[in-house]
């Protein structure tokens, strides 16, 4: 079964962000567009060229009504201690979620159980608190905050135009398809 279009599950977590401590729910992640990217732990290799690339993107998600969260099974503290250490983590502004035991991961079912760390997930998730785009894989394969993007504006493009659908490699101003009986075999 997919998490696509299902409801996130309830958590209380606590995350790293702008140099405080704070407290978290599902509820964060309603009432505005959110990107939630997993990760497999902190003082590793892909993960910080992967978070400092989100980081860059920020400021642009955040004008398109955007949060970002960052999210490993470490805990808060190890998040606050990464970014004291690391050029590239010190650019990151925001949430750093601490997963310690793993509800979160299992939740979005990235959790790999027997390293108790959790696989590269990207998951985006509409205001309603419905998960809308979802990409799962391997850890040796970074991911890229451009791409992330694209698929974020589709998916407020087809939120915000019921009927319309985005084809392959669709960007921002780009013609959609209003699927029909019409366009059947003609694509």
């Amino acid at each position: 079964m997919s998490l696509i279009n299902t409801q996130i599950k309830p958590f209380k977590a606590t995350a790293f962000s702008n140099n405080k401590f704070i407290d978290l729910t599902e509820e964060n992640f309603k009432g505005t567009w959110s990107v939630v990217m997993f990760y497999p732990a902190d003082f590793t290799f892909v993960c910080p060229t992967e978070l400092e690339d989100l980081a860059a993107f920020q400021p642009e998600f955040e004008k398109m009504g955007v949060k970002v969260y960052g999210v490993s099974t470490d805990s808060h503290f190890a998040h606050k201690a990464w970014f004291d250490t690391s050029e590239a983590i010190k650019k990151v502004n925001y949430p750093l979620i601490g997963d310690p035991t793993g509800v979160l991961s299992r939740n979005f079912e990235v959790m790999i159980e027997e390293e108790g760390m959790a696989l590269r997930g990207t998951f985006v998730i509409n205001p309603e608190g419905q998960i809308k785009v979802m990409e799962v894989h391997d850890n040796g394969i970074g991911r890229d905050a451009s791409e992330l993007m694209r698929k974020v504006k589709a998916a407020q493009y087809v939120a915000s135009h019921p009927g319309e659908v985005c084809p392959a490699k669709w960007t921002e101003g780009a013609e959609t398809l209003t699927p029909s009986l019409d366009l059947v075999g003609k694509i």
